[in-house]
C-alpha cells in the first residue's frame, strides 16, 4: 500500500505543478479536469497524513502504558489507545476504498435522460416529476444543470428530456439511478379513485469530453428541420433543429432547444459522444450488458428499480430493499439517503471482490 501511496503523492505534486503552467491555466477544460483529479488525490494524501498522525499518537499512548504507574493515568492511556485504534481502523478502511482501481468515469459529469414509459399521460406527468427531483437534487448540491433536449406532452408532462449535470462526482453519485422508476397513485383524471401504475425510465451516462471519443464526420448523417412545440406546431420559422444519426451504431440524437443550428449541433454532439462512451464502457464491463437497453429494460410496469407508492407515501429501492416514507422530501430532491445506501452497497461489493 505504501508504494501506491507514494505514486499518488508524486502525481499530486505533478498535478499541482501542471495547474500552475500558463498553457494549462488558459484552457478551462484542462483546468477543470486537473482540478478534479487534484481534489481526489488531495483527499488520499490527507487520509494518509491522518493515518500517520494517528499511528504516532498510538505509539505515544502505548509508551505511556508501559512507563506509567499511576492508575488514573493508565486508565486514560487505555481509553486513548482504544479510541485511536477505532480511528485507525476507520481511516484504513476509507483509504483502502480510495485505493481501489478507478474507472474512467470517476471524475465525469453526468448526462441524464428521463423518458415517459408505460402509462400514457400519467407516465409523462411522472417523468416530469422525476426530472424536477433531479433538478432539485442538483440545486441542493450546487451542481449546474443544463437542459440539452426536451419534448413535452402538452398536458404538463414530459415525453423525454436530456440534461447535463456538472459538479463534483456528479456521474459517480448518479449512475445508480439508471433504470425503471415506477409510480403507483390515483391520477387526477381518475374519477373512480382507482390506483394506476405507470413508469419513467432513467439513463445516466458519463459526459464524454473531446478526448474520450473521436467521431469521424463520415460516420454522421446530419438533418436540419424546423423545431416544434407541444402538439407538433412549428415554433420557429427558421430550420434550426438538428438530427444527427451515427451510421455505424444507428444512434439518433435530436436537439431543438437553442436558437441556432450551430448551438443545437454542439449540444447534439455532446449527447451523441456521451452515448457512444456509455456504450463503450458497458462493453468493457462484464457484469453489464453492452446493449444499452439492458440499463432500462423496455419501460414495462413489471420492470423496476424503484417504486413510488403515493397512497402509502412509500418509496422503495428494490435492489437493496431500502425504503423511505418521506415521499415529498425525496421528490423535493432529498435523494442522499437512497444514493448513499446504493453507493455503500456497491463499495462493499468492490471491497469484497478486491479481497477475494
Amino acid at each position: 500500500m505504501e508504494d501506491r501511496l507514494k505514486e499518488i503523492a508524486d502525481r499530486h505534486s505533478e498535478v499541482e505543478w501542471l495547474m500552475s503552467q500558463p498553457e494549462i491555466a488558459s484552457d478551462p477544460n484542462a483546468i477543470r479536469r486537473l482540478g478534479r483529479e487534484y481534489s481526489q488525490l488531495q483527499h488520499v494524501v490527507e487520509l494518509w497524513n491522518d493515518i500517520m498522525r494517528a499511528q504516532s499518537d498510538m505509539e505515544g499512548a502505548r509508551e505511556m502504558l508501559t512507563a506509567e504507574d499511576d492508575a488514573e493515568v493508565l486508565e486514560m492511556a487505555k481509553v486513548e489507545v482504544e479510541e485511536l485504534q477505532e480511528r485507525l481502523d476507520s481511516l484504513t478502511a476509507e483509504i483502502r476504498l480510495e485505493l481501489l482501481p478507478k474507472d474512467e468515469t470517476e471524475l465525469a459529469d453526468a448526462v441524464v435522460e428521463v423518458r415517459a414509459g408505460a402509462g400514457g399521460d400519467e407516465a409523462g406527468l411522472f417523468a416530469a416529476e422525476v426530472f424536477r427531483m433531479y433538478q432539485r437534487y442538483a440545486e441542493a448540491r450546487k451542481w449546474k444543470l443544463k437542459i440539452l433536449s426536451q419534448n413535452d406532452t402538452g398536458v404538463g408532462g414530459i415525453k423525454e428530456v436530456t440534461f447535463e449535470i456538472a459538479g463534483e462526482r456528479a456521474y459517480q453519485r448518479l449512475h445508480l439511478e439508471s433504470g425503471v422508476h415506477r409510480v403507483q397513485r390515483v391520477p387526477t383524471t381518475e374519477s373512480q379513485g382507482r390506483i394506476h401504475t405507470s413508469t419513467a425510465t432513467v439513463v445516466v451516462m458519463p459526459k464524454a469530453e473531446e478526448v474520450d471519443i473521436e467521431i469521424s464526420d463520415k460516420d454522421l448523417k446530419i438533418d436540419v428541420y424546423h423545431s416544434s412545440g407541444a402538439g407538433g406546431q412549428s415554433v420557429n420559422k427558421l430550420a434550426t433543429a438538428i438530427r444527427i444519426t451515427h451510421l455505424p451504431t444507428g444512434l439518433v440524437v435530436q436537439c431543438q432547444n437553442e436558437r441556432s443550428q450551430l448551438q443545437n449541433k454542439q449540444q447534439a454532439m455532446e449527447i451523441l459522444r456521451s452515448r457512444l462512451w456509455d456504450m463503450e464502457l458497458r462493453k468493457q464491463q462484464e457484469e453489464i450488458s453492452a446493449n444499452r437497453k439492458a440499463q432500462v429494460g423496455t419501460g414495462d410496469r413489471s420492470e423496476k428499480i424503484r417504486t413510488y407508492n403515493f397512497p402509502q407515501s412509500r418509496i422503495t429501492d428494490h435492489r437493496i430493499g431500502y425504503t423511505s416514507h418521506q415521499m415529498q422530501q425525496v421528490l423535493g430532491g432529498e435523494l442522499d439517503g437512497f444514493i448513499d445506501a446504493l453507493l455503500q452497497e456497491e463499495q462493499a461489493r468492490k471491497l469484497a471482490a478486491a479481497g477475494s
